[in-house]
């Protein structure tokens, strides 16, 4: 496995459609530049949407769990929610976040590119 695995949030939505993915997708992206991106230890946000253009990923890589609970802890919260839910009221479809409890996820486990196990 990797030694820099990182730390992940991974947010998750379902859309009713592909036009509201894309609508979904580029506020996701506007909200990382304008309130995310910025801070130590972020390493990208990418963002995933399903072929039958029910749902959107947002899945957030920091450099390790220390980094992303300092962003937790000195960002705008309160004004990073405002813009979320902004961009959720002009969207022209419906979108309803599908995460229970707190998304966040360590890496416990890599399959990397390789030769084709065949031992029983």
């Amino acid at each position: 496995m990797s030694t820099d695995a990182g730390f992940y949030s991974i947010i998750d939505y379902t859309v009713d459609g592909v036009d509201t993915q894309r609508e979904l997708v580029a506020a996701f992206a506007e909200i990382q530049e304008r309130w995310v991106r910025f801070y130590p230890g972020y390493r990208s946000a990418r963002l995933h949407v399903s072929t039958d253009g029910t749902r959107v990923y947002n899945i957030v890589h920091w450099a390790g769990e220390a980094d992303y609970r300092n962003f937790v802890e000195i960002s705008d919260t309160e004004g990073r929610m405002a813009a979320i839910d902004q961009a959720l009221q002009g969207l022209s479809g419906k979108a309803e976040a599908r995460m229970s409890g707190i998304p966040t996820y360590t890496v416990v486990a890599e399959v990397a590119p390789g030769p084709q196990r065949l031992d029983p």
